[in-house]
């Protein structure tokens, strides 16, 4: 049986990048803090039909997944994430109890607003690689590997 303590999280994030170029942000109601629309996935769901839940849930919007983007890993909380670079297809942006503020932001707007361990993510899907980026945090920034 497998502890609680060693077992991890698994989150959604879509970064939503409009006709314009633009990345939507969130503000989020508990910590201030401007990320990427997501959370948790649910045990019953596919990995699409959460994003799909969690960017409604906290922006109002329909979105279209176009890329896997990067997996996150938070280190200190054992959280997975898994960002996928969106594009809007409908709905209109909603505050809820989650959300208290949007944004739609330049990519070179991205590191003044928010933390490294965030603001990559943005960055990252703002690529257009055919790999995604794979990197570990504590939760503010980036871990670089010990060299070998």
């Amino acid at each position: 049986m497998t502890s609680e303590d060693t077992r991890h999280s698994v989150s959604v994030a879509g970064v939503v990048i409009d006709e314009d170029g633009r990345a939507l942000v969130i503000q989020r109601r508990d910590n201030a803090h401007w990320e990427p629309p997501g959370g948790v996935l649910e045990r019953d769901e596919t990995i699409t039909d959460g994003l799909l839940r969690e960017v409604k849930e906290e922006t109002g919007l329909i979105v279209e997944p176009i890329a896997l983007t990067g997996v996150y890993k938070n280190m200190r909380r054992g959280i997975i994430a898994l960002v996928f670079r969106c594009r809007p297809i409908g709905g209109a942006l909603t505050e809820n109890s989650e959300v208290v503020g949007f944004r739609w932001i330049r990519e070179a707007d991205v590191s003044s607003i928010m933390s490294e361990a965030y603001a990559v993510r943005i960055l990252d899907a703002y690529q257009h690689n055919a790999v995604p980026s794979i990197r570990n945090h504590d939760g503010v920034r980036l871990l670089v590997p010990a060299a070998n």
